[in-house]
């Protein structure tokens, strides 16, 4: 198997990345040209048996690269952060370059054009969350229902994955809060299941970045997650 992955240095994508590798795929690891770490994803990246592809944001060139790789599957993990955005460069009225919608849809739009472009049978695995919807109220929420449409429109074969809270001890990025949600929620969930009610630990656990890309991989291999949005009880 053949496997591009696009955000493959988030605390989801490099997981996904190593484990795709220590199954025997070859893998492609898509880092932005101008990542101040480049050198830094290349070694580590390379040390798992993976390439690393560092074509820029633009659907022409990424049509390009997706059409010389072939994959069979191409996951998209892409996402911003509102403490990313705070730190973006700003454009001439002061509002971030970097929000939820020119990551988080656009780049996954673009992808999913890409692929379209380069005449690729491929699926198309995207890493969406829970709460997303047509009516969310949030910006978040919106950006990534617009993003699940543009999957569901692209024609390709495609699997969406909207988990909870995704926390664990090893993430880079310093989120107490989320942290602190993770661990308090998951401790009341499991008094829940104890006490007889096991649905809500099923339907609203938090999940670590090695599970998820397990889960990740998993579906993007089991043809009966083709077209389907999985929640995180199904993971």
């Amino acid at each position: 198997m053949t496997a591009f992955v696009a955000g493959a240095t988030g605390y989801t994508g490099r997981e996904v990345v190593r484990c795709l590798a220590a199954a025997g795929a070859r893998v492609v690891a898509h880092v932005r040209p101008d990542s101040p770490r480049l050198e830094e994803w290349r070694s580590r990246f390379g040390a798992m048996g993976a390439q690393v592809d560092t074509t820029p944001w633009n659907a022409a060139l990424l049509a390009a690269t997706i059409a010389a790789v072939r994959p069979d599957v191409v996951f998209c993990l892409v996402g911003t952060t509102r403490r990313r955005m705070r730190h973006s460069p700003k454009d001439p009225f002061g509002r971030p370059l970097e929000t939820y919608d020119c990551v988080d849809h656009e780049l996954t739009a673009m992808l999913t054009r890409a692929c379209v472009m380069a005449d690729v049978s491929c699926r198309f695995v995207y890493l969406s969350a829970a709460g997303t919807g047509p009516k969310a109220r949030t910006r978040y929420g919106q950006a990534r229902w617009r993003a699940e449409e543009a999957v569901r429109s692209s024609g390709l074969p495609w699997t969406i994955v909207r988990p909870v809270i995704i926390s664990g001890p090893n993430r880079g990025e310093w989120r107490p809060l989320e942290r602190a949600a993770a661990v308090l929620g998951d401790a009341a969930l499991r008094l829940l299941s104890h006490l007889g009610f096991p649905g809500p630990l099923r339907r609203f656990a938090s999940i670590d970045a090695q599970a998820l890309a397990a889960a990740l991989v998993r579906a993007s291999q089991d043809p009966l997650c083709v077209g389907r949005v999985l929640q995180r009880s199904d993971l």
